[in-house]
């Protein structure tokens, strides 16, 4: 495949608290330095861009030698932490910023949709809008006008695009923005974050359009996001920023499960809370593992204390939830009651590939051992924490999310009949 954008040695330098490049006197430095022949002298200061820390210089870089190349159809995902250089990264991409030092070769045109309102003029419909946009994309009147409908019912605004676009709200905004940016047809397509502002309806139908474009169009797509699952689904590689520099460039799965150790890293959340219900109580749930980073090729053990204050008999359920949906249930009601007048420790085994990649919750009740399963405790989130990818069973054959609540490892054999 052709390479279609090509960064080299890219780095953007900000002075902090100035709207241009500094003072009068900074400006004749620079000249002179010129005229001479001598390198910018204010390129040799400045320091990473860490948000966090209070540095000593008044000049940061918000990107430093920058390299990597995009080829024709290819979905790149960059991620990064807030400040890491992402924006400032797909402005340069998209011309309405200059580099500091370094080069950007880019084959195509670019449409980009960078924040909500970027190429709009809010004075003008929404028809006005799209036209002027595709004027500037290079398009002729009557290309516009083959694509208008189909921009219009994609945006879901055909009530309001006689309507100036200052009167939109962000959502509206941003639908109009995108529906424009996939359907005129450029060669390279930058998204950044805006589409979080979007109902998760169109978020979806944003993502399918981004991957068809690609796909089916041979396009080339830039995106930008913290939705680590959009990024998974629909990017084949990507490029993880740190304080301005890149640091990992890699196939999307690695690279994510990489990004992900560094801000979730020994995440376990444990509720301290003591939940008490009708005759029993809960205490403090732990998950037991060998491991620093939980994978999904580990053993885990998931262990409860429980206490009773009866003579009932008891059973108790495990739920296990993945992005906020179960993924399955598990009771110790199958093996033999737990008798009431005591406190007891109750462990459940979670075998290696059973779990899914991603962030899980563990959930606890305490029901009655007659089968009819009447709730006496229900103790929601007592326990959460991040299932990484080992990349082991996957190998290099699926780079992509692996769908599904779980994922167990079954046994399979096959032979020709």
């Amino acid at each position: 495949m052709n390479t279609v954008i090509k960064v080299e040695n890219l780095s953007k330098q900000y002075r902090l608290g100035s709207v241009s490049t500094g003072t009068l006197s900074h400006d004749l430095n620079r000249w002179w330095h010129r005229v001479r022949g001598k390198e910018d002298p204010y390129l040799m200061i400045g320091e990473s861009n860490d948000r966090a820390t209070k540095g000593n210089s008044e000049y940061v870089w918000a990107l430093r030698d920058i390299n990597f190349e995009v080829k024709h159809g290819e979905v790149l995902g960059i991620i990064g932490r807030n400040g890491a250089g992402k924006s400032t990264l797909l402005k340069i991409l998209s011309r309405t910023t200059a580099p500091t030092t370094g080069s950007v070769k880019i084959k195509g045109r670019v449409a980009s949709l960078l924040e909500v309102g970027t190429g709009f003029h809010p004075e003008l419909t929404g028809r006005e809008n799209i036209f002027l946009n595709g004027a500037i994309l290079g398009m002729t009147k009557r290309e516009i006008a083959r694509k208008f409908d189909e921009i219009v019912d994609f945006a879901g605004v055909e009530r309001y695009v006689d309507t100036p676009v200052k009167r939109y709200s962000s959502g509206m905004y941003v639908r109009l923005a995108f529906a424009v940016a996939a359907h005129l047809e450029p060669e390279i397509l930058i998204i950044d974050e805006v589409l979080a502002v979007g109902d998760a309806e169109f978020q979806k139908k944003c993502l399918g359009k981004m991957k068809d474009v690609s796909v089916k169009e041979g396009r080339t797509v830039l995106f930008v996001s913290h939705n680590m699952e959009a990024i998974k689904n629909i990017c084949s590689r990507g490029i993880l920023l740190q304080h301005g520099r890149l640091t990992d460039d890699n196939e999307v799965l690695p690279l994510v499960d990489n990004y992900l150790r560094l801000v979730q890293k020994n995440e376990i959340i444990i509720n301290e809370q003591i939940f008490t219900g009708e005759g029993c109580q809960i205490g403090q749930t732990r998950i037991i593992t060998d491991s620093d980073i939980i994978t999904n090729g580990d053993e885990l053990i998931i262990q409860t204390q429980f206490s009773s204050y009866d003579d009932k008999a008891y059973s108790v359920i495990l739920g296990v939830n993945r992005n906020e949906q179960v993924s399955f249930l598990a009771t110790s009601f199958f093996r033999e009651e737990i008798p009431g007048n005591g406190k007891y420790e109750v462990r459940f085994r979670i075998p290696p590939y059973l779990l899914n990649p991603g962030y899980h919750t563990i959930d606890i009740k305490i029901v009655d051992d007659t089968g009819n399963f009447t709730a006496y405790l229900h103790a929601e989130e007592v326990l959460a924490f991040t299932v990484f990818d080992d990349n082991v069973r996957r190998g290099n054959k699926y780079n992509k999310a692996w769908g599904g609540a779980v994922s167990p490892l079954l046994e399979i054999d096959w032979q020709k009949i």
